[in-house]
């Protein structure tokens, strides 16, 4: 499994970064908190499309659309990781 954290310095992940992991069965999002959190499993038969948004400044969103799944919505990533997980995930589909 290779796993992505987001940057402390992005805006919303001051104390809990949001996670995203990619394996063999889909992409986990994991979103930490202090009494609990959150974690969702896309499937990757499930996506649908991978989007990057990579401003000129800044860190860039990964949006990964899906089939009834809802959508992952991920701020606080290089433009060089968000890259690789829009490769690693069409790879898989």
């Amino acid at each position: 499994m290779k796993t992505y954290i987001s940057s402390r310095l992005s805006q919303g992940n001051k104390v809990f970064p949001i996670e995203i992991g990619i394996d063999e069965l889909g992409v986990t999002l994991k979103h930490p908190g202090i009494f609990s959190g959150q974690e969702k499993t896309i499937p990757f038969k499930k996506v649908s499309s991978v989007d990057i948004d990579c401003p000129l400044v800044g860190f860039s969103t990964i949006i990964i659309q899906t089939t009834g799944e809802g959508e992952i919505n991920a701020h606080g990533f290089t433009k060089e990781e968000a890259m690789e997980m829009k490769k690693m995930i069409l790879e898989k589909l």
